[in-house]
Protein backbone atom coordinates (compact mmCIF):
# COMPACT_ATOMS: atom_id res chain seq x y z
CA UNK A 1 0.00 0.00 0.00
CA UNK A 2 0.69 3.47 -0.41
CA UNK A 3 2.34 5.55 2.32
CA UNK A 4 -0.51 8.11 1.58
CA UNK A 5 -3.09 5.38 2.28
CA UNK A 6 -1.28 4.21 5.37
CA UNK A 7 -1.53 7.78 6.68
CA UNK A 8 -5.02 7.84 5.94
CA UNK A 9 -5.98 4.98 7.75
CA UNK A 10 -3.81 6.73 10.49
CA UNK A 11 -5.69 9.96 11.05
CA UNK A 12 -8.97 7.97 10.28
CA UNK A 13 -8.55 5.93 13.37
CA UNK A 14 -6.70 8.68 15.41
CA UNK A 15 -10.07 11.22 14.54
CA UNK A 16 -12.25 8.33 16.08
CA UNK A 17 -10.20 7.98 19.08
CA UNK A 18 -10.28 11.11 19.84
CA UNK A 19 -14.21 12.02 18.67
CA UNK A 20 -14.91 8.36 20.70
CA UNK A 21 -16.87 7.46 17.82
CA UNK A 22 -16.77 4.13 15.72
CA UNK A 23 -15.68 4.53 11.95
CA UNK A 24 -15.93 1.56 9.41
CA UNK A 25 -13.36 -1.14 9.57
CA UNK A 26 -10.25 0.07 7.28
CA UNK A 27 -10.37 -3.16 5.73
CA UNK A 28 -13.46 -2.40 3.98
CA UNK A 29 -12.48 0.87 2.45
CA UNK A 30 -8.50 -0.30 1.74
CA UNK A 31 -8.86 -3.94 1.13
CA UNK A 32 -5.09 -4.18 0.72
CA UNK A 33 -4.87 -3.63 4.09
CA UNK A 34 -2.93 -6.64 5.75
CA UNK A 35 -0.76 -7.47 8.94
CA UNK A 36 2.53 -5.34 7.98
CA UNK A 37 1.08 -2.72 6.51
CA UNK A 38 -1.55 -2.04 9.26
CA UNK A 39 1.09 -2.43 11.52
CA UNK A 40 2.54 0.47 9.88
CA UNK A 41 -0.74 2.53 10.74
CA UNK A 42 -0.22 1.38 14.08
CA UNK A 43 3.95 3.22 14.67
CA UNK A 44 2.32 6.28 12.50
CA UNK A 45 -0.07 7.48 15.74
CA UNK A 46 2.78 5.80 17.92
CA UNK A 47 5.08 7.97 16.34
CA UNK A 48 2.77 11.43 16.23
CA UNK A 49 1.57 10.83 20.07
CA UNK A 50 4.92 10.88 21.09
CA UNK A 51 5.61 13.91 19.07
CA UNK A 52 2.62 15.34 20.62
CA UNK A 53 4.71 14.78 24.14
CA UNK A 54 3.57 11.22 24.87
CA UNK A 55 5.91 7.96 25.29
CA UNK A 56 6.34 4.85 24.42
CA UNK A 57 6.28 2.90 27.63
CA UNK A 58 5.82 -0.49 26.55
CA UNK A 59 4.36 -3.24 24.45
CA UNK A 60 0.85 -5.74 24.86
CA UNK A 61 0.10 -8.67 23.67
CA UNK A 62 -3.94 -9.58 23.24
CA UNK A 63 -6.08 -11.82 21.61
CA UNK A 64 -3.43 -14.69 22.69
CA UNK A 65 -6.28 -16.94 24.29
CA UNK A 66 -8.96 -19.22 22.55
CA UNK A 67 -11.98 -17.84 24.38
CA UNK A 68 -10.71 -14.18 23.03
CA UNK A 69 -10.21 -15.21 19.65
CA UNK A 70 -13.41 -16.76 19.74
CA UNK A 71 -14.62 -13.59 21.39
CA UNK A 72 -13.73 -11.31 18.49
CA UNK A 73 -13.58 -13.42 15.43
CA UNK A 74 -10.03 -13.44 15.10
CA UNK A 75 -7.64 -16.46 14.71
CA UNK A 76 -4.12 -14.82 15.68
CA UNK A 77 -3.72 -12.60 17.99
CA UNK A 78 -2.96 -8.72 17.93
CA UNK A 79 0.09 -6.52 19.59
CA UNK A 80 0.40 -2.95 20.38
CA UNK A 81 2.33 -0.07 21.49
CA UNK A 82 1.76 0.92 25.44
CA UNK A 83 1.40 4.71 25.72
CA UNK A 84 1.90 6.44 28.77
CA UNK A 85 -1.20 8.08 28.14
CA UNK A 86 -3.47 5.37 28.64
CA UNK A 87 -2.38 3.89 32.18
CA UNK A 88 -4.92 5.66 34.88
CA UNK A 89 -4.22 4.88 38.11
CA UNK A 90 -5.47 2.05 40.47
CA UNK A 91 -8.52 3.68 42.48
CA UNK A 92 -9.67 6.13 40.39
CA UNK A 93 -12.80 6.59 38.47
CA UNK A 94 -13.15 6.36 34.53
CA UNK A 95 -15.87 8.09 32.51
CA UNK A 96 -17.45 5.61 30.88
CA UNK A 97 -18.49 8.16 27.84
CA UNK A 98 -14.43 8.30 27.71
CA UNK A 99 -15.12 4.92 25.51
CA UNK A 100 -16.69 3.38 22.87
CA UNK A 101 -17.43 0.26 23.29
CA UNK A 102 -15.08 -1.15 26.25
CA UNK A 103 -14.38 -4.68 27.98
CA UNK A 104 -12.95 -5.19 30.95
CA UNK A 105 -9.67 -7.88 31.22
CA UNK A 106 -6.92 -9.08 33.63
CA UNK A 107 -3.94 -10.05 32.82
CA UNK A 108 -0.38 -10.11 34.60
CA UNK A 109 2.07 -7.27 33.64
CA UNK A 110 5.97 -7.88 33.63
CA UNK A 111 7.70 -5.05 34.70
CA UNK A 112 11.37 -5.31 32.55
CA UNK A 113 14.41 -5.13 34.97
CA UNK A 114 16.48 -5.53 31.62
CA UNK A 115 16.39 -5.21 28.20
CA UNK A 116 14.81 -7.93 25.60
CA UNK A 117 14.96 -8.15 22.01
CA UNK A 118 14.40 -10.91 19.70
CA UNK A 119 14.26 -12.68 17.18
CA UNK A 120 15.19 -15.72 19.08
CA UNK A 121 13.86 -14.71 22.67
CA UNK A 122 13.23 -17.78 25.26
CA UNK A 123 11.32 -17.55 28.22
CA UNK A 124 14.73 -17.99 29.72
CA UNK A 125 15.53 -15.00 28.41
CA UNK A 126 11.96 -13.96 29.60
CA UNK A 127 12.50 -14.89 33.26
CA UNK A 128 16.02 -13.30 33.62
CA UNK A 129 14.54 -10.41 32.25
CA UNK A 130 11.85 -9.28 34.66
CA UNK A 131 11.84 -7.48 37.59
CA UNK A 132 8.77 -7.83 38.93
CA UNK A 133 5.15 -8.90 38.08
CA UNK A 134 1.91 -7.26 39.19
CA UNK A 135 -1.65 -7.91 38.39
CA UNK A 136 -3.47 -5.71 35.67
CA UNK A 137 -6.57 -4.83 34.10
CA UNK A 138 -6.74 -3.82 30.38
CA UNK A 139 -9.77 -2.13 29.16
CA UNK A 140 -9.70 -3.14 25.35
CA UNK A 141 -11.78 -0.43 22.96
CA UNK A 142 -12.15 -0.41 19.40
CA UNK A 143 -12.38 2.32 17.32
CA UNK A 144 -14.44 -0.44 14.48
CA UNK A 145 -18.11 -0.34 14.83
CA UNK A 146 -19.34 -3.37 16.73
CA UNK A 147 -16.01 -4.84 16.84
CA UNK A 148 -16.15 -5.85 13.21
CA UNK A 149 -12.64 -6.90 13.13
CA UNK A 150 -10.26 -8.58 10.74
CA UNK A 151 -6.91 -8.75 12.19
CA UNK A 152 -5.30 -6.07 10.29
CA UNK A 153 -8.20 -3.68 11.42
CA UNK A 154 -6.69 -3.99 15.02
CA UNK A 155 -3.30 -3.94 14.58
CA UNK A 156 -4.37 -0.56 12.83
CA UNK A 157 -6.23 0.44 15.69
CA UNK A 158 -3.15 -0.60 18.12
CA UNK A 159 -4.46 -3.29 18.86
CA UNK A 160 -7.67 -2.00 20.66
CA UNK A 161 -5.98 -0.68 23.31
CA UNK A 162 -7.89 1.90 25.51
CA UNK A 163 -6.59 1.95 28.84
CA UNK A 164 -4.38 0.10 31.33
CA UNK A 165 -4.42 0.06 34.98
CA UNK A 166 -1.64 -1.65 37.49
CA UNK A 167 -2.10 -3.15 40.69
CA UNK A 168 0.46 -2.52 44.09
CA UNK A 169 1.29 -5.88 44.87
CA UNK A 170 4.30 -6.49 42.86
CA UNK A 171 5.82 -10.09 43.58
CA UNK A 172 9.20 -11.60 42.10
CA UNK A 173 8.16 -14.71 38.97
CA UNK A 174 9.83 -16.96 41.97
CA UNK A 175 6.62 -16.03 44.18
CA UNK A 176 4.44 -17.33 41.52
CA UNK A 177 3.16 -19.64 39.62
CA UNK A 178 1.91 -18.35 36.45
CA UNK A 179 1.27 -21.43 34.73
CA UNK A 180 -1.40 -22.15 36.69
CA UNK A 181 -2.84 -19.08 38.96
CA UNK A 182 -6.43 -18.64 39.16
CA UNK A 183 -7.97 -15.22 38.18
CA UNK A 184 -11.29 -13.35 38.80
CA UNK A 185 -13.11 -10.45 37.73
CA UNK A 186 -16.07 -8.71 39.26
CA UNK A 187 -18.41 -5.76 39.47
CA UNK A 188 -19.51 -4.48 42.94
CA UNK A 189 -18.15 -7.57 44.60
CA UNK A 190 -19.97 -10.28 42.02
CA UNK A 191 -17.83 -12.36 40.23
CA UNK A 192 -18.68 -12.39 36.71
CA UNK A 193 -15.91 -14.07 34.76
CA UNK A 194 -12.82 -16.68 35.91
CA UNK A 195 -10.34 -17.96 33.98
CA UNK A 196 -6.45 -18.80 34.55
CA UNK A 197 -3.16 -17.62 33.59
CA UNK A 198 -2.39 -21.16 31.77
CA UNK A 199 -4.73 -19.74 29.08
CA UNK A 200 -2.37 -17.57 28.19
CA UNK A 201 0.18 -19.80 26.13
CA UNK A 202 -0.21 -22.48 28.84
CA UNK A 203 2.36 -19.98 30.21
CA UNK A 204 2.30 -15.88 30.22
CA UNK A 205 6.14 -16.09 29.81
CA UNK A 206 5.60 -17.99 26.84
CA UNK A 207 3.44 -15.30 25.43
CA UNK A 208 5.80 -12.20 26.24
CA UNK A 209 8.58 -14.37 24.67
CA UNK A 210 6.22 -15.13 21.28
CA UNK A 211 5.47 -11.07 21.17
CA UNK A 212 8.85 -9.93 21.48
CA UNK A 213 10.15 -12.55 18.23
CA UNK A 214 6.81 -11.08 16.92
CA UNK A 215 7.72 -7.28 17.10
CA UNK A 216 11.57 -8.43 16.18
CA UNK A 217 10.08 -8.38 12.46
CA UNK A 218 9.14 -4.97 12.09
CA UNK A 219 12.53 -4.01 14.71
CA UNK A 220 11.29 -3.06 17.82
CA UNK A 221 12.96 -3.88 20.69
CA UNK A 222 11.64 -3.98 24.57
CA UNK A 223 14.34 -1.76 27.02
CA UNK A 224 14.50 -1.84 30.83
CA UNK A 225 11.69 -0.76 32.74
CA UNK A 226 8.96 -0.98 30.29
CA UNK A 227 5.78 -2.68 30.80
CA UNK A 228 5.15 -5.66 28.96
CA UNK A 229 1.06 -7.49 29.02
CA UNK A 230 1.23 -11.20 27.39
CA UNK A 231 -2.43 -11.49 27.42
CA UNK A 232 -5.85 -11.96 29.09
CA UNK A 233 -6.24 -15.08 31.12
CA UNK A 234 -10.15 -14.59 30.38
CA UNK A 235 -13.13 -13.71 27.68
CA UNK A 236 -13.33 -9.90 28.41
CA UNK A 237 -16.23 -8.32 30.09
CA UNK A 238 -18.52 -5.41 28.48
CA UNK A 239 -17.88 -2.42 30.86
CA UNK A 240 -21.19 -0.48 30.16
CA UNK A 241 -22.41 -0.50 34.16
CA UNK A 242 -20.89 1.89 36.13
CA UNK A 243 -19.24 0.40 39.80
CA UNK A 244 -16.57 -0.67 40.78
CA UNK A 245 -14.43 -3.43 39.30
CA UNK A 246 -11.68 -5.97 40.77
CA UNK A 247 -9.73 -8.47 39.54
CA UNK A 248 -8.30 -10.88 41.33
CA UNK A 249 -5.34 -13.65 40.93
CA UNK A 250 -5.98 -16.26 43.87
CA UNK A 251 -2.98 -15.93 46.15
CA UNK A 252 -1.15 -12.97 44.88
CA UNK A 253 -3.29 -9.60 44.66
CA UNK A 254 -6.33 -7.74 43.63
CA UNK A 255 -6.40 -4.64 41.13
CA UNK A 256 -9.50 -2.06 41.53
CA UNK A 257 -11.16 0.40 39.84
CA UNK A 258 -14.34 2.13 39.01
CA UNK A 259 -16.63 3.82 36.49
CA UNK A 260 -18.89 6.49 36.25
CA UNK A 261 -21.44 7.21 33.35
CA UNK A 262 -22.86 3.98 31.81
Amino acid sequence: MQTSELREIAELLRTARENVKAVTAPTTTWPGLDADSAFEVQRINAEAAVAGGDLVVGYKLGNIAKVMQDAFGLDQPDYGHLLASSFAYEGTTLDRERFIAPFVELEPAFLLGRPLRGPHVTVADVINAVDHVVPAVEIIDSRVENWAIGLPDTLADNGSTGAVILGGTPRRLTDLSLSDTRGVLRLDGRPVVEGNTKNILGNPLAAAAWVCNRLADYGIGFEADQVLLPGSCLQAVPMNEAGRWSGTFEGWGTVEFDVSGG
